[in-house]
């Protein structure tokens, strides 16, 4: 049996954007409808908005940045040194990809190589702001 190589299903990469920051872009086209982070199936933490308070701004800006706001907790990679693509998604109000009830993501449509990826935050996170007081 054959081992299959690293870029088995892999459809993206990260590169800068001109959205904001660093974006995901479409290395391959994608099919509507593919989940496209095939092997990141690692599970979010919750946490607390509260256990935050007391600590150093750097630290919370990892939170603000990556995690997903529901009520008085934070969804998280179990670790932020373990951020995958999925979580450098832009958002946008007319997005290309959406999430399902499983944060897991899909494409909307067919999506070009060389697009960027963008979901609406509002379909998944309380507010892409965050506030710790």
């Amino acid at each position: 049996m054959s081992k299959r190589l690293p870029h088995h299903k892999v459809f993206v990469r990260l590169a800068p954007s001109h959205i904001h920051g660093v974006g995901v872009f479409a290395i391959l086209p994608i099919p509507k409808g593919i989940f496209m982070f095939c092997g990141d199936d690692s599970n979010m933490v919750w946490v607390k908005k509260s256990k935050l308070k007391s600590l150093p701004k750097e630290i919370l800006k990892l939170y603000e940045d990556f995690c997903v706001s529901r009520g008085d907790s934070l969804g998280c990679p179990e670790n932020f040194n373990q951020l995958t693509p999925a979580w450098y998604l832009n958002h946008s109000m007319s997005p290309n990809v959406a999430i399902d009830r499983h944060y897991k993501f899909y494409a909307l449509r067919n999506i070009k190589k060389g697009e960027e990826l963008t979901v609406d935050y509002r379909t998944y996170s309380d507010s892409p702001e965050l506030s710790f007081t």
